[in-house]
């Protein structure tokens, strides 16, 4: 395996995991780094490597969050369950039936139409105006849901309804539950945890979903690809999840609302003078 792969991958490692988590969608990047740093590998690895390589992503949420998710509670040798987690899990699962039952019967029609640096630029400008309008209007208004308990069954499935739009690339998963969440009264911080714990069973579906269809067989070559990209993501994923939550404790939305119009009017710049 040349070298030049190893660097490859671990760009997009560090792509995937630094915008897995900021709402600047982490698939509207990794569809750019590709127009630029593509993967000496086959199309259809390809398409399956921009999914799954969100599974270290996902194993970061797993490790920062591991205590909140758990259900189980070891107290003298006894496995006690904790239910106020066993409702959390509810509550996100109910959040995440309405994406996964569009993306189940979508995903192909969705990945032909959409995935392409035109409609990547149009959503990133479009959701940055709307995180700098919904943030500015939020400014004197107090958040309702302040822990995590608070989030009812109708709140997970709203924002879980929200979160069908991040379906197409460049919108961003986060920034979608994100931005739901904070428009039916909950605090930034609930909301980014909230959306975090969504993209583990999102995730895991479809990373499944692509492994099925690309099949378990791999090369030497595939294999340690995938696995150098999942490993970067999961090292920055974590690096980057504690930098939000600090960076939201004292701070909105609005400066990645800006830094998305500015990359569209960059992307649809480059890409219409080349």
């Amino acid at each position: 395996m040349e070298l030049i792969e190893i660097i490859k991958a671990i760009v997009l490692g560090i792509v995937e995991g630094l915008t897995e988590w900021i709402p600047i969608s982490s698939t509207g990047h990794m569809i750019l780094v590709d127009e630029f740093l593509q993967l000496n590998m086959s199309a259809a690895f390809k398409e399956m490597f921009l999914v799954v390589i969100q599974l270290g992503a996902i194993m970061a949420v797993v490790v920062l969050y591991f205590k909140k998710l758990n259900p189980f509670l070891i107290i003298k040798s006894k496995i006690t369950i904790k239910e106020d987690t066993i409702s959390l899990w509810l509550k996100i699962i109910a959040a995440c039936v309405p994406a996964g039952i569009i993306g189940v019967l979508y995903d192909d029609k969705i990945e032909a139409m959409f995935y392409n640096y035109q409609t990547v630029a149009v959503t990133l400008i479009i959701y940055g105006i709307l995180f700098i309008v919904i943030e500015r209007k939020h400014i004197n208004i107090k958040p309702k849901i302040n822990e995590l308990s608070q989030i009812t069954y109708k709140t997970a499935v709203i924002i879980g309804i929200f979160q069908i739009l991040a379906l197409i690339p460049g919108t961003s998963r986060s920034g979608t539950t994100i931005l739901g969440a904070i428009l039916i009264g909950t605090s930034r911080t609930v909301a980014a945890e909230f959306t975090f714990f969504l993209a583990i069973p999102i995730m895991f579906g479809a990373s499944l979903l692509k492994l099925l269809k690309f099949g378990l067989v791999f090369t030497s070559a595939e294999f340690i690809t995938l696995f150098i990209g999942m490993f970067v993501a999961f090292v920055v994923s974590i690096l980057a999840i504690k930098f939000l939550m600090g960076y939201i404790k004292n701070h909105d939305f609005t400066l990645f609302g800006w830094y998305r119009i500015v990359l569209g009017i960059i992307v649809i710049s480059y890409f219409f003078v080349g």
